[in-house]
């Protein structure tokens, strides 16, 4: 490991010299590609390069964008993005100031959009803060999506690809992370929303065993996953005849007009790409608990959400503001945000965390909410990702925290990152380390 001029930074790893960027302290090798793939064919490993420079722009999965996501969240720099139907690349995040030959947890980020949109660097979820104040490395993935990643059924188009590109990434990240300072014994996966349905999914994929010791899932829809099979059948039918296009572009804006029927398959179609069971590297669906129970004590488990999870759609909503914006019409928002929070998310969330910990696992179940009466839309769905990363600049457009001050976000989230960096480490938080007052956690 050598290092250059200030600015720049040169990992002389087996896989090959990485050039990285050093910026106030921190070390960021961005887009090292793990893996290559054809449309709708499985990754295949890429083994080395003799030299890797990042690329100018981000590598993203064709995706539309979400008018809900670029107002509540932030608008997304498309300018600094390329499509890349080969999605599969990490970056690599860890401190400049590390103790000669210490190996560093590993955390690795999975991110969400109901597998559909978004990828592993955007700014919302950049990690420079949390790895400034913890001993960690992290590691972001991005995986393909959406149409080129989480929708198939036969061979010609496989299901699960995302999936597989995820467990190749770990692959890369065990081969190699210990050139970069990191624990290929201590490896954490940490995702949010689909993230985190990716996560408890490959607790139960086919050969994982090894890749990863701990995990942290946040958000996970878990109450989405059930009977899929005739809804992702009838999407992948009415595709087929986008399953050959080389306009990209046209792909993204054709590919709505199929998407399943709310009215047909109840709220699972609101997630209309999603992990398929009965096909690698998963099991039958009813197979499914028994297979977590089996592997309950292989893992240490963190899992929870946030109170309001269903307000970050219900409450944003214009049309329903109308007519449950006040009085009566509010107290029915506040029921059904309670409701679709509970089956979602909340239920089985605890459901999932009392069956590993019942087959002996070690598990928290944890739950986030808001302290502040000003705030009316609660603890929404994706109030956890400045709490974990910060990055005030990212989220200064955010209609998300219009009602928050960043002081409340910044000291609940330092609380809350030492925390989730203490279970990285050791799989277990302490009784008397400091909880942020907007924290309810418990060990089963």
């Amino acid at each position: 490991m050598t290092s250059n001029h200030k600015g720049t930074h040169f990992f002389d790893t087996r896989f090959g010299r990485i050039t990285a960027l050093k910026e106030n302290g921190i070390i960021k090798a961005r887009s090292i590609r793990y893996a290559l793939s054809e449309r709708f064919q499985k990754p295949v490993p890429v083994d080395s390069f003799s030299e890797f420079a990042f690329p100018d722009k981000v590598p993203v999965c064709p995706q539309k964008l979400s008018p809900l996501v670029e107002k509540m969240i932030a608008p997304t720099p498309v300018d600094n993005f390329e499509p890349d139907e080969s999605t599969q690349y990490l970056s690599i995040y860890r401190s400049e100031n590390t103790i000669e030959n210490k190996k560093l947890p590993v955390v690795v980020w999975i991110h969400g959009g109901s597998h559909e949109i978004g990828c592993g660097d955007l700014p919302t979820a950049d990690p420079t803060e949390w790895v400034r104040e913890q001993e960690i490395i992290v590691v972001t993935v991005s995986y393909r999506l959406g149409l080129f990643g989480f929708l198939g059924g036969n061979e010609r188009r496989p299901p699960n690809l995302g999936l597989f590109d995820i467990i190749e990434a770990l692959r890369w990240i065990n081969n190699y992370i210990a050139d970069f300072g990191g624990d290929t014994e201590n490896i954490t996966l940490f995702g949010q929303s689909s993230g985190g349905d990716a996560i408890a999914h490959l607790m139960i994929s086919e050969d994982v065993d090894g890749l990863f010791q701990r995990v942290i899932i946040q958000s996970a829809p878990l109450g989405l996953r059930h009977k899929r099979q005739n809804m992702s059948a009838e999407f992948l039918k009415k595709t087929e005849t986008l399953k050959d296009e080389a306009d990209i572009f046209k792909m993204m804006d054709n590919y709505k007009k199929y998407v399943p029927s709310v009215m047909k398959y109840g709220l699972k179609a609101a997630m209309p790409f999603g992990t398929q069971y009965g096909f690698p590297p998963l099991c039958n669906e009813e197979e499914a608990i028994e297979r977590w129970k089996e592997n309950a004590k292989k893992y240490d488990v963190l899992i929870g959400l946030n109170n309001n999870e269903t307000a970050f759609y219900l409450k944003t909503s214009e049309a329903l503001n109308k007519y449950f914006g006040k009085g009566w019409g509010l107290k029915i928002m506040d029921k059904t945000v309670e409701t679709t929070t509970e089956f979602i998310y909340g239920n089985p969330a605890k459901q999932f965390a009392q069956n590993l910990a019942d087959s002996g696992g070690n598990v928290y179940l944890f739950r986030i909410h808001s302290q502040l009466k000003e705030n009316q839309i609660g603890a929404p769905h994706c109030i956890d990702l400045p709490l974990i990363f910060g990055n005030e600049e990212a989220w200064k457009r955010s209609a998300l925290l219009k009602d928050i001050p960043w002081k409340n976000i910044h000291e609940n989230g330092q609380k809350l990152r030492a925390l989730w960096a203490e279970f990285a480490q050791t799989g277990n938080i302490a009784d008397e380390s400091e909880r942020p007052e907007i924290l309810r956690l418990q060990k089963l």
